[in-house]
This record gives structure tokens, C-alpha cells and sequence, in this order.
């Protein structure tokens, strides 16, 4: 008996070694990559975005992996509280032993993620934040961005907006980092290619809680012959609505930060404002190879058409195998080396890093809104590149010195 003990002790052992050594195989041949989102809210942006993470994410493994490694990632969702997100992100590289971090979208979060990387000395690639300070300001080694930032975005507007007329405007956005930011970006490039302009009112309701009503009612008082508005999601929907009925928008030229994104305009339907200038994703009209690729295997995985946030989660996947590629190490300062500078292609056409504040150059489309079969949609189109809407060199060192 003491001997069919041991012989089934000794069998217990070798299965036990054998499938010890068939994990670390699996594990040796896979990276993990920790991804953090608010999916529980904003899923009009957010469900799209992992959608389109996952389709990059499984042409990559068909294709290989990387260096001949499987990419897994570990997704969690960060239900809009910055504590909870970093929570999550320590779990995340203490448990799981996830490689490096990516994704997030309010600006806060990001900020927060940012400090966390810092702290941590992990790599987090942030993609949809866009605060400035997320780079410049709270810019750090181990943090980068691949969304157009505020002042990226912002700027491609002024830019427009400086060739209508109007010479008194006001401004609305929600009153958090990513709303000041884009207000204080704005009225600097306008300003420095029209320096007759006065902004005369801004408003600031709290994200989420407009009161539509008395922001119209305040801005009417004012009597800007243009806004530049911030409001995104259900207080862009409530803000059209309310400056629609009290006529608000007949005789005012809106600038709008976002309007354009199918995330956001779609959802208004036959009530979508006409000739607002906006930045969006025109993506029914893009025509080029890269762009056609991308749209038709999107629409072939999900059977469903692209959002912004699909854009967006399949350039930040591609830019984290390019990176993983190129650093040929999951060690973290051969990640941030291999991140500052690098260039990989996109649906949009190449993108870089910026070495000097981590910055990618993807840009965005900027146009005019037009309703057409009931529907908003954009029209007068074009594509900004990021990178000649970035601030040059010296004023990026100044700016990450604060």
C-alpha cells in the first residue's frame, strides 16, 4: 500500500510540474496589457472604443502576436471615479502582472492614471483623455497620449473660426479639467490670429447636471455673435434642444468641440444643428485604403458602422504592439524608449510619438454640420494632421517645467 502511495504521490507530483510548466509556458509566451475605461457610463463612446481595441487586438494575434508573443488584455472598468481607477491600475500591475497600462477617457482619470505611472514607473498610454496638462504640465516619463488634446483640437477650430466675422463670443463648457482647458486654448489661438475679438461670457455648468435653460437664457444677455461650446453627451443633447427653442442659435455661429463625432451627433437625430463648425469622424466619406481596411473589417466583426471611440481603441492597441515591437522587451524603460519617437501606421495615415512631451501627431476632421436624409452629419470636411497644431519646442519645455 505504501508503495502504490508513493508511485501515486510521485504521479501527483509530475502532473502537478507538468502543468506548472505549461502555465509558465503559456505565460512566458504571452503580455499582458492592463486596459482601464469608464464602461459603465458614456457607453455610446466606450462599448465602441473596446470594440475597436478587440478587433486590432485579434488581428494582431492572427497575425502572430508580437515577436511571437500572444497579447492578452486584462479590461476593467473604472465607473468614473478616479480612486477606483487607480485602485484598479495597482491591481492590475501587482497581480495580474500586466506589462504596461493603456485607455481611460475623462480627464481626470487620466490625470490620475498620470500620477500613478509617475509614482509607479509604469508605462501608461493614455488614450482618449485630453487634457493638456495630461502631457505638458503633469507630463511625465512614463506617460503617453494618443488622442488630439485639447489645444490640438481647439487650435484646428480657432483656425477655422477666425475667418467668420463675429467679433464678440462667449463660451460654455462643463467645469472640469478638460472643459478649462479647451476654453483656455481656444480663446489664446483665436486671439493670436484675431486680435479683435472680446469674449464677453462664459458659463460653466457642472458635467452631467446642465440647466440648459439658464445657460441659453445667460448667454442671450450677453449677446455674443459667437459661442465656442464644450458641452458633450446628454448636456450637448439638452443644449441644442434649449437653443433651438428659444432661437438662440439663428443669428449665432457655435463652434463646437466634439459635435461632429458620431458618438455625439447621431444621437439627435433630426433635431442635430445645422452649420455649427465641430470636430468629428466623418467616416461614411473617408475614402483611402487604410481607412476603407479598417471600416469594412469593423463592420464585418460587429455589423455595426465606426465611431470615433472605435478609432480610437484600435489606433491605441496598434500603437502598443508597434511599441512592443520596436522595444523587443516588456522591460518598462525599454518600453518608454521604444514609445518616445515611435511611428506606426493607422487608419488615418502614420502617427508619431513626440520624443519631447509624448504627444501623438493624430489629428481629427474639422467641418460644418448639415442635416441630410434626417440625420446630422458633417460635411465641408477635412483632415487636420496633429502635428502642425502642436506648440513648438520651446514653449512644450516651459510648459512641462510648471
Amino acid at each position: 500500500m505504501k508503495h502504490v502511495s508513493r508511485i501515486a504521490a510521485l504521479f501527483t507530483l509530475v502532473t502537478f510540474l507538468g502543468l506548472f510548466c505549461i502555465t509558465s509556458a503559456f505565460a512566458a509566451d504571452t503580455i499582458k496589457i492592463g486596459e482601464i475605461n469608464t464602461y459603465s457610463k458614456l457607453t455610446n463612446f466606450t462599448f465602441p472604443y473596446r470594440n475597436g481595441w478587440q478587433l486590432a487586438l485579434s488581428e494582431i494575434n492572427a497575425a502572430g502576436g508580437v515577436n511571437g508573443k500572444m497579447l492578452e488584455v486584462i479590461s476593467r472598468d473604472d465607473a468614473g471615479k478616479p480612486g477606483t481607477a487607480v485602485t484598479i491600475a495597482e491591481e492590475l500591475v501587482t497581480k495580474d502582472k500586466v506589462a504596461l497600462l493603456m485607455g481611460s477617457f475623462f480627464s481626470h482619470i487620466g490625470l490620475a492614471l498620470t500620477d500613478f505611472a509617475k509614482r509607479n514607473k509604469v508605462l501608461y498610454v493614455a488614450a482618449e483623455p485630453l487634457s493638456d496638462a495630461l502631457v505638458w504640465a503633469k507630463g511625465n516619463r512614463y506617460t503617453f497620449r494618443l488622442r488630439p488634446s485639447t489645444y490640438m483640437q481647439a487650435a484646428m477650430l480657432a483656425a477655422e473660426a477666425a475667418k467668420n466675422p463675429a467679433k464678440k463670443w462667449a463660451t460654455i463648457a462643463p467645469n472640469y479639467a478638460y472643459g478649462k482647458d479647451a476654453v483656455k486654448s481656444f480663446k489664446k489661438v483665436l486671439k493670436s490670429l484675431r486680435p479683435d475679438v472680446e469674449f464677453v461670457a462664459e458659463q460653466w455648468p457642472a458635467l452631467f447636471k446642465i440647466n440648459a435653460g439658464s445657460e441659453i437664457q445667460a448667454l442671450t444677455a450677453a449677446k455674443p455673435d459667437a459661442v465656442f461650446n464644450v458641452t458633450f453627451g446628454g448636456d450637448l443633447a439638452k443644449f441644442v434642444r434649449e437653443g433651438k427653442l428659444r432661437g438662440f442659435f439663428k443669428n449665432t455661429f457655435v463652434v463646437s468641440l466634439l459635435t461632429g463625432e458620431p458618438e455625439y451627433i447621431d444621437p439627435l437625430k433630426g433635431e442635430a444643428p445645422e452649420g455649427w463648425l465641430v470636430t468629428g469622424y466623418p467616416w461614411y466619406e473617408i475614402k483611402t485604403p487604410a481607412h476603407d481596411k479598417f471600416a469594412a473589417a469593423y463592420q464585418k466583426k460587429y455589423n455595426d458602422y465606426p465611431r470615433t471611440g472605435s478609432l480610437v481603441g484600435y489606433n491605441v492597441m496598434m500603437a502598443v504592439a508597434a511599441m512592443l515591437k520596436k522595444a523587443g522587451s516588456t522591460d518598462t524603460e525599454k518600453m518608454v524608449d521604444a514609445m518616445e519617437g515611435l511611428t506606426f501606421d493607422s487608419p488615418v495615415g502614420p502617427i508619431l510619438f513626440r520624443k519631447i512631451d509624448h504627444q501623438s501627431t493624430m489629428g481629427a476632421y474639422v467641418g460644418y454640420t448639415a442635416l441630410k436624409d434626417g440625420k446630422g452629419k458633417m460635411v465641408d470636411w477635412a483632415y487636420k494632421d496633429g502635428k502642425d497644431f502642436l506648440p513648438g519646442d520651446a514653449e512644450v519645455m516651459q510648459l512641462r517645467a510648471k
